[in-house]
């Protein structure tokens, strides 16, 4: 089957945050949906073994942060390229309370606050459906899931939905050389080697995990 099409639906990237026992953990999702518009309902996807989702079936409130085209490209990294389960992903970065959930600090479109009180397995994944409890705007354009390949050139974590192993990539013009980040995926060019101080502008990590494709 071609899977192709699929790449021409319309995702958003959203921060989710909520909280285990007190410590404030989260994740990266570019799955969300409203599915009514009275008392509005609205469902994410997690992955199965997304420590995120373990704290939310403990404690149901949940904070969504709608990333902007200019929200920092390394929350990306840290929200989701890593584990709540033994990382601080606030550290560096700070959050405030909003009615009972984390928000990461920065800049967003928006926060949404909502209370999950439906799970539906769906094999690898679970949708959360959570009625909407409170919103806060924010200021800028919505990062598409297109903007986020296209212009960021980052790439889906495997937990993501819409996760697809790359094919191999053709041979580039000798002119420039290509290196990848093992880690997030981001890709840069240059006409020779990567500088010895480069570090990943998505995820952090440092030269080493650059690989020539």
């Amino acid at each position: 089957m071609n899977l192709t099409p699929l790449q021409k639906i319309t995702y958003g990237l959203y921060v989710v945050g909520c909280y285990s026992d007190d410590r404030p953990v989260g994740c990266i999702i570019n799955t969300c949906f409203q599915v009514t518009s009275e008392n509005p309902v609205l469902a994410i996807s997690l992955n199965k073994n997304n420590f995120t989702l373990d704290a939310i079936r403990r404690n149901p409130r949940f904070s969504l942060s709608i990333l902007a085209e200019d929200t920092d490209p390394s929350i990306i990294g840290k929200f989701g390229f890593c584990s709540s389960r033994d990382n601080d992903k606030y550290s560096g970065y700070g959050y405030k309370d909003l009615d009972g959930a984390p928000a990461v600090n920065g800049k967003f479109c928006g926060r949404l606050i909502l209370d999950a009180f439906d799970f539906v397995d769906c094999g690898t994944h679970i949708i959360v459906i959570g009625r909407l409890k409170a919103t806060y705007e924010g200021e800028g354009r919505p990062m598409t899931y297109s903007y986020y390949h296209e212009v960021i050139k980052g790439s889906a974590p495997k937990n993501a939905p819409t996760y697809r192993e790359e094919p191999a990539s053709e041979t580039q013009p000798a002119a420039k050389r290509v290196y990848k980040c093992d880690v997030c995926g981001y890709t840069v060019e240059c006409d020779g080697e990567l500088p010895a101080d480069f570090t990943c502008p998505i995820c952090g990590v440092d030269r080493s995990h650059f690989k020539e494709v």
